[in-house]
């Protein structure tokens, strides 16, 4: 298939809308099924999030370790709030995932006997993570798919092209239109990443604005757990310089990296879920009146993280000799397009995986690697489904909406008002913000009035047991309701 030009009207049997880890493996298993598949990535595939991710693969392959003990996990992590269908799901099918990255040629980090090297991660009660080049796992298994999804005879990739709006009546999805024209295609599957840089302090790059979900309820797709976003503790705090949020991966913790306080003490428990060492160091900076708390890395071996002790050197620090400042930064949203299990959204012909996908699996807050992971399980599903969607003769015209990314000024506004601490008075002013996925993070935080996980209101503190497993969703008209999923 040739470039497509503006005017054009291709077709594929499924199009894939994102080059990260998500989408590759998704495409690469509808082409593998026999399908006609285009990849449309708005960046090189060495740009993606997920080139940049530290974090591992969550599988439980340790001798110690099972899928029910990673159920278990992952359940307690998510505040009584997960899915446990889902959690099922990814733990059965997890330890696949490691063999088939290992089929692909993905290298992965082996101890001094040879056998997989597993770190433990905040929440995790085994060893189960699995690495590839430390640090580098995002990288390492992004460039062997892209290097993969390139020579598939059956992908044509549209590098470079940008999705403005879904080819949708509302009723089904029928493809894609992107700014070098529209692409016909009788499944699609978002794989478009998160929304945490809509906050302004976030580790992750720039264009993760949520850009999937926007365009999938404007096409008529559902939205589910938008108030629901994982603030990462150990983010480098450098105000004013480019390294500011700079992810300090948790495999740090579980290797013994400690967090002190002002005082050079110690307190709290490293390896706990996210969500509670994230309120264990706000509540030290408060009572330490400072702007951050303290990661003494002095302990670990810099030959297993490389590139997080580079990063921090460049960025001025000296990670062997000195602990460096660390505090809070937005890091993945749970919430986004509602799916099953098998990535069909609300949208006939419309599937989401990854990021940008919420099927109830983390909860009120993300058990570590596990997203990695949930991109190949998900993934693997989202693409067999696909294959059964059928192309009408003749799709509907294309809309005439198209995505308009926010300004500068509301990514502020998010972190000032949606932030690790949350009052109604200032979610209220989110409400008038430009962009609409801020609106709806403002709306969804507004409704769940209690604390749970990452989401904390100050006027809510306590987590409400009528709450347990309701998750919040929303159709087209924007109004949240809570729902329970299995």
């Amino acid at each position: 298939m040739a470039a497509n030009e503006p005017g054009d009207r291709p077709r594929s049997d499924v199009v894939v809308i994102g080059g990260g880890a998500a989408g590759l493996h998704s495409a690469l298993k509808a082409a593998e099924a026999g399908a006609a598949v285009t990849l449309v990535a708005r960046k090189t595939l060495r740009e993606s999030s997920s080139f940049w991710a530290q974090g591992g693969l969550a599988a439980a392959i340790g001798p110690d370790d099972s899928p029910e003990l990673h159920v278990q996990d992952t359940v307690a992590a998510g505040r009584d709030c997960v899915r446990r269908t889902a959690a099922e799901v990814l733990a059965r099918e997890a330890p696949g995932v490691v063999d088939e990255l290992r089929r692909r040629g993905v290298d992965f980090d082996h101890d001094a006997e040879g056998k997989l090297e597993l770190a433990l991660e905040g929440g995790h009660s085994r060893r189960r993570v699995v690495h590839a080049g430390g640090a580098g796992t995002g990288r390492r298994i992004t460039e062997k798919l892209a290097a993969v999804v390139a020579a598939a005879p059956r992908i044509h990739v549209a590098e470079g092209a940008s999705a403005l709006a879904l080819w949708s009546d509302g009723e089904r999805c029928h493809g894609v239109v992107t700014d070098q024209g529209p692409v016909a295609a009788a499944a699609t599957i978002l794989a478009t990443g998160g929304a945490a840089a809509l906050w302004a302090r976030t580790t992750n790059p720039w264009g993760a604005i949520g850009a999937g979900a926007v365009i999938a309820h404007a096409a008529g797709a559902e939205l589910a757990d938008l108030e629901l976003c994982q603030f990462h503790p150990t983010a480098l705090a450098a105000p004013g310089t480019e390294a500011d949020g700079l992810l300090v991966t948790e495999a740090v913790r579980g290797e013994g990296a400690t967090l002190l306080n002002a005082a050079g003490e110690r307190f709290t428990d490293e390896l706990a879920p996210r969500d509670a060492v994230t309120l264990s160091v706000l509540e030290q900076m408060d009572a330490d009146g400072a702007g951050h708390v303290l990661l003494d890395l002095r302990e670990i071996d810099r030959g297993h993280y490389p590139n997080i002790f580079e990063a921090l050197e460049l960025a001025g620090f000296r990670p062997e000799s000195e602990p460096v400042p660390v505090a809070p930064a937005s890091h993945y949203v749970m919430g986004g397009i509602a799916t099953d299990l098998e990535g069909h959204s609300s949208l006939p012909g419309l599937f989401a995986v990854g990021e940008c996908a919420c099927t109830g699996l983390h909860g009120a807050n993300r058990l570590a690697s596990n997203s990695l992971t949930e991109c190949f399980v998900l993934g693997t599903r989202a693409a067999a489904a696909a294959l059964s969607e059928t192309a009408v003769a003749e799709p509907p015209p294309a809309p005439e909406w198209r995505f308009t990314p926010p300004p500068p000024s509301t990514r502020d506004a998010v972190w000032e008002q949606a932030g690790p601490r949350r009052r109604a008075d200032r979610l209220e002013r989110l409400l008038d913000d430009p962009y609409p996925l801020a609106r709806l993070v403002a709306r969804f935080a507004l409704e769940r009035r209690e604390s749970r996980g990452s989401h904390r209101r100050e006027e809510f503190p306590e987590q409400d047991p009528a709450l347990d497993g309701r998750h919040l969703v929303c159709g087209p008209d924007g109004e949240p309701a809570f729902r329970s999923w299995g």
